[in-house]
C-alpha cells in the first residue's frame, strides 16, 4: 500500500506529497461555526486585529484526519493520526505506522517502511515547492486556519467578496501573489491563495470551522493545486480532536533505511 498523496502533479520524488499535506493541512466535534455577516464599515486594520485576537489557546492537540485525494486519473481515501504540541512539534502517522512524519522548528523528518527510506533535513525543499520561504510557524498557521503570512507586516486593502472580508496586498508582486478571505463571524481564514503566474502554479485552500471548547479550529479543508494545467484536489476532514491531553510523539528512523535526497 503506497499512499498517493501528491499535491503538485509534476512531483515524483518519494514521500514529498506526505509533507505537502502536512503543510496544508490542519475532532471531538461540538458544533460547526455559523457564517456571520460582514461589516462594510470595518477597517482593514480592525479586520486583521480581529484575526489575531481569535487565536486558539491550547498546549496539545490530537485527532484523526480523513484525506480524500484525486488528480483526475486516480483517487484514494486514507485516515491518518495527527498530534501536535503547539509551537514545538507536529506529528503524523499513516495506518500501521507505514509512513511517519515529525516536524519541529529545527527540521522536517519522515520515513516510509514500505520503501525502507527516510528524509531528515530543513524546510528548504518545501519552500522551493511553494515558491516562498517556509518555517515551522507557517506550517502551524496553515494547520490551525491562520494566515500563512503575518498580515501585520504588510499593507493590505480590504473589500467584501462572497460574504467574506477579502485582503489583497497594496503593493502587488507580479511574480508571487497572495489573497486572503476571512470569515466575518470568527475572523478565521475562509480561503488563502498562493500563486506564481509565470510558472502557472496556484495553491488554494478553503476552510470551514468548528468550536472545540471555545477554540475555533478547522473542520474541513479543501485544497486545490494546479500546475501547467494539471489539477490535484485533496479534502481533509478533522475528526475526534481533543485538546490538552498528555501526548507523546514516538519517532525513530529505523536502522538500515536509505536517505532520500530531495532536490
Amino acid at each position: 500500500m503506497r499512499l498517493p498523496l501528491n499535491i503538485l502533479n509534476s512531483i515524483r520524488k518519494p514521500l514529498a506529497p506526505v509533507l505537502l499535506l502536512i503543510v496544508m493541512g490542519s475532532c471531538k466535534s461540538t458544533k460547526s461555526i455559523a457564517v456571520g455577516e460582514a461589516d462594510t464599515k470595518m477597517s482593514t486594520k480592525s479586520i486583521i486585529n480581529r484575526h489575531y485576537s481569535n487565536q486558539p489557546n491550547f498546549k496539545t492537540l490530537r485527532g484523526r484526519v480523513k484525506i480524500d485525494y484525486s488528480n483526475g486519473k486516480e483517487s484514494q481515501g486514507v485516515n491518518v493520526s495527527l498530534r501536535m504540541e503547539k509551537d514545538k512539534v507536529i506529528w503524523m502517522s499513516a495506518p500501521l505506522g507505514v509512513v511517519k512524519a515529525h516536524i519541529t522548528p529545527e527540521k522536517v523528518s519522515f520515513y516510509n517502511k514500505l520503501q525502507n527510506e527516510y528524509f531528515d533535513g530543513d524546510f528548504s525543499y518545501l519552500s522551493s515547492l511553494l515558491g516562498t520561504e517556509l518555517d515551522f510557524e507557517k506550517v502551524q498557521n496553515m494547520l490551525l486556519g491562520n494566515a500563512v503570512f503575518d498580515l501585520r507586516k504588510e499593507k493590505y486593502t480590504s473589500d467584501i467578496s462572497q460574504g467574506n472580508y477579502q485582503l489583497k496586498p497594496k503593493n502587488a508582486d507580479m511574480l508571487f501573489k497572495t489573497l486572503f478571505q476571512l470569515e466575518p463571524k470568527s475572523f478565521k481564514i475562509a480561503m488563502q491563495q498562493i500563486s506564481q503566474p509565470e510558472t502557472y502554479k496556484e495553491l488554494n485552500a478553503k476552510y470551514t470551522y468548528q468550536d472545540i471548547a471555545g477554540n475555533i479550529l478547522p473542520e474541513e479543508i479543501q485544497i486545490l493545486a494546479a500546475e501547467n494545467g494539471n489539477k490535484t484536489k485533496i479534502d481533509l476532514s478533522f475528526r475526534n480532536l481533543e485538546l490538552n491531553k498528555p501526548l507523546n510523539f514516538p519517532y525513530k528512523i529505523p536502522d538500515g533505511y536509505d536517505k532520500i535526497s530531495l532536490k
